[in-house]
């Protein structure tokens, strides 16, 4: 069975050019054996997030991160097909509006920060405030460094609180960016999701890469480990961020709260 210690960020000497966004370690078998492992495993985590929920004491919280068309809009559709909406919520970090623009950069972060029982989803987030102000000369470094330590806090507050912190830095090769862009412009019914500033971004690729690695580095703990998700393979994508929140709700050791012993007997009539 393939392991995640490969791809678990540990320690400030991590390399983001030591992985491969082209491997698949976690691709058993052919095509169709392949769908049916991510079919049993949203299944799985459909059954495990009940048991979240039923507990009604904990919370997960999973971060995507990652570069254009890296996939976190796709994930969070196959990882959750099976899953209750009742029990997941998802939220989108786009440029900061005015609003949000007016409170510090961690403030519409904590709004959004799961309920007990749920698993909230992160399409980008804060880690969207270490990137792009760093690469774009927004900040300084010793203004980069509060960042990390302030994210630290904000991360170890949520653990101490009973969130369960996943991060998954979606990993995909420069060549796959341009591929998955271009198809963007070429299908009409994609267009939509293509933007002129994609390409903006798309010239700055060894400087995001290299501002990836620094806040991986710095921000990977125990409390909140970073994962880094090879990603040129969709599937491949899936399944192992499927596999990697299964493990992590069958770590926690859900159960349901005990039974009230006076419904003991108690016939509905």
């Amino acid at each position: 069975m393939a392991s995640f210690k490969k791809y678990r960020v540990d320690g400030s000497q991590f390399s983001l050019a030591s992985i491969d966004p082209a491997d698949s370690p976690f691709l058993e078998g052919d095509e169709q054996a392949q769908r049916d492992r991510l079919e049993q495993l949203a299944g799985e985590l459909d059954e495990l997030q009940n048991l979240l929920h039923a507990e009604g004491r904990r919370k997960v919280l999973l971060v995507l991160q990652g570069m254009d068309t890296s996939g976190k809009d796709g994930t969070i559709r196959w990882v959750f097909s099976r899953t209750s909406p009742l029990g997941v919520r998802v939220t989108a970090f786009k440029a900061p509006s005015d609003d949000e623009r007016a409170h510090d950069y961690l403030w519409r972060c904590h709004a959004n920060v799961p309920r007990s029982g749920e698993i909230m989803v992160w399409n980008r987030s804060h880690y969207e405030d270490v990137l792009v102000p760093w690469v774009e000369g927004w900040i300084d470094k010793a203004e980069l460094r509060r960042r990390y330590a302030q994210i630290q806090d904000f991360e170890r507050l949520l653990a101490e609180t009973g969130t369960v912190v996943v991060k998954c830095m979606l990993h995909i090769s420069k060549k796959v960016q341009r591929e998955r862009l271009q198809a963007r412009i070429d299908e009409p019914a994609k267009r939509w999701k293509f933007q002129r500033s994609d390409l903006d971004v798309r010239k700055k690729w060894a400087a995001y890469q290299h501002a990836y690695e620094q806040a991986l580095a710095a921000t990977s703990s125990k409390h909140a480990p970073w994962h880094v998700i090879p990603a040129d393979s969709k599937r491949h994508r899936n399944l192992m961020i499927a596999q990697l929140l299964v493990k992590t709700l069958r770590s926690m050791e859900l159960a349901v709260p005990p039974a009230d012993p006076s419904l003991d007997g108690l016939v509905v009539v």
